[in-house]
């Protein structure tokens, strides 16, 4: 009994557990959001023009990271070992999202044109590009600096306030306009993310003082940034360049189909994803000791997420046949669609902690050369396959890719630990 006790104690008392509680709680209110504005918008839109938007989105994700730079993530390295710098790497990091994500705006325009011709209106993509290139990435700061702190009730609560003014844009949406389009609900989409960065910036300066701006990085920050960056970027390539083809290949459609199953897989996710949240700060800590620290610790966690990975899976296998009663029988394929990325879920639940432990001890460097030689991949496979499968062949392509970044991240996990000393410190960044 008292071993008990001795468990419930140190469970009580542990801060990451705590955190992932708040952001579980967090996530949890999220998800019940997002679904709301998933089903208004998708019904409302209809398959096509709602093909339309998660085209627009899908693109500008690609570059997004890039906007950033690598500086929330920064941000959190610093902090999490020097909490006196909150002022100062708060305002590098908005100060860069502000002048990279407004000099990715046009190059982002032109190539859709190139890619897409007229199909896509150019007033969807430029309020979310503002929206998602710099409004939502300040948001993403802010949530990003209260990681660092490990203060995750606030970061939930930012992320539940932006959760909750798409919903209310989407509402609002719904009551207001008879037959909303693309265009229409790209401009709420756009004042949905205002108000919620807003509502961020509000409650940083309150805790911690405005912040001290700077629009350039350093040769040093500026090369490690772009580890981050890439790292991201190639993550959200293999995450949405699928969609930004279908749209080229497979018609708005087929985009609308296979996007409302992408973000249901999503939505499934979100338990693991409150851990990552959770414990990215942690990674930096236990990484300053080496990978066979980070690696330990993300090895604590991968029986419980690659477990839930394994109950989403079947879980989205038979709940599947739902899906078109919620969406509309315009979505009847969707059933077939969450079917096939289900196990998603699963690769999803263990290639995320082995690419932070990477990074928490420094290999961020490897972790980008390996997520881009799956993008490289990912986009080869897509090529191939969408033509000839359409989202099906997309679908596929996200399974083989996920998968395959599985085993390569775990094989460079054991292949660096398994080399004592500073063997591997050419590839390390700083």
């Amino acid at each position: 009994m008292s071993r008990v006790f001795a468990v419930a104690f140190r469970l009580k008392n542990s801060t990451l557990l705590r955190n992932s509680v708040w952001v579980l709680g967090g996530n949890s209110a999220r998800v019940v959001l997002q679904a709301i504005y998933f089903l208004l918008i998708a019904r409302a839109l209809g398959v096509r023009e709602y093909g339309a938007f998660v085209g627009a989105v899908s693109l500008i994700a690609i570059a997004a990271p890039l906007s950033g730079w690598g500086t929330s993530f920064l941000l959190v390295k610093e902090v999490a070992r020097d909490r006196t710098l909150v002022r100062r790497r708060w305002g590098t990091a908005l100060g860069v999202t502000l002048l990279f994500g407004s000099l990715l705006l046009g190059p982002i325009l032109l190539v859709s044109r190139l890619l897409w011709g007229t199909s896509i209106p150019w007033r969807v993509l430029l309020f979310v590009g503002v929206s998602d290139l710099i409004v939502v990435r300040m948001v993403d700061v802010a949530v990003y600096l209260f990681v660092a702190l490990e203060v995750l009730r606030k970061s939930s609560e930012l992320n539940v306030v932006l959760g909750g003014a798409r919903t209310f844009a989407a509402a609002c949406m719904v009551v207001m306009v008879k037959h909303p389009n693309a265009s229409e609900w790209s401009i709420l989409y756009l004042m949905s993310g205002v108000l919620a960065a807003a509502y961020g910036a509000v409650a940083v300066c309150r805790q911690f003082g405005f912040p001290q701006m700077r629009f350039w990085l350093t040769s040093t920050e500026f090369r490690e940034g772009f580890y981050y960056a890439i790292g991201l970027s190639s993550q959200t390539v293999y995450n949405d360049v699928d969609k930004t083809m279908l749209v080229r290949w497979g018609g708005l459609d087929a985009t609308g189909v296979y996007g409302a199953a992408y973000r249901i897989v999503d939505v499934s996710f979100a338990p693991v994803a409150s851990l990552v949240n959770a414990a990215f700060a942690r990674f930096f800590q236990h990484g300053k000791a080496g990978i066979a620290e980070s690696s330990w610790f993300a090895r604590r966690l991968l029986p419980y997420t690659a477990g839930y990975g394994v109950f989403a899976t079947v879980l989205l296998i038979l709940l599947s046949r739902l899906v078109p009663r919620f969406l509309g029988a315009q979505y009847l394929q969707d059933a077939t669609a969450v079917r096939w990325l289900s196990p998603l879920v699963f690769f999803k639940s263990i290639h995320y902690f082995l690419a932070d432990s990477m990074t928490g001890a420094g290999f961020q460097g490897l972790r980008a050369s390996i997520q881009l030689a799956i993008v490289a991949t990912n986009i080869l496979l897509n090529l191939w396959l969408i033509p000839a499968y359409s989202w099906r062949g997309a679908a596929w392509a996200s399974l083989a890719s996920d998968g395959l970044l599985l085993v390569s991240l775990w094989l460079a996990v054991e292949f660096i630990t398994s080399r004592p000393g500073r063997v591997l410190d050419f590839i390390q960044t700083p």
